[in-house]
């Protein structure tokens, strides 16, 4: 349990760090292209999506790093010296 906590605090992070660089990025490109800065709801849409698609990706690869790490531990651990 602690695993999955774990790799979803660290996958949160990572996806609203990436999502909010895209979010400002799209807002940069509008205000160059038109000239004025609209918050519109198809940016908020298009910001949750990259979110989520970032988080799912980065949940799953934390996830099996954490797993991998623990099951590493243990094979050190149970070691015969």
């Amino acid at each position: 349990m602690r695993m999955t906590f774990k790799a979803c605090q660290q996958a949160m992070l990572t996806a609203l760090i990436n999502a909010t660089l895209a979010l400002a990025l799209m807002f940069l490109v509008e205000f160059a292209i038109s000239g004025t800065l609209q918050l519109t709801g198809l940016y908020l849409w298009a910001g949750m999506l990259i979110w989520l698609v970032i988080f799912s990706a980065q949940f799953y690869r934390q996830l099996k790093l954490c797993r991998c790490d623990q099951q590493r531990a243990t094979v050190e651990h149970s070691k015969p010296l």
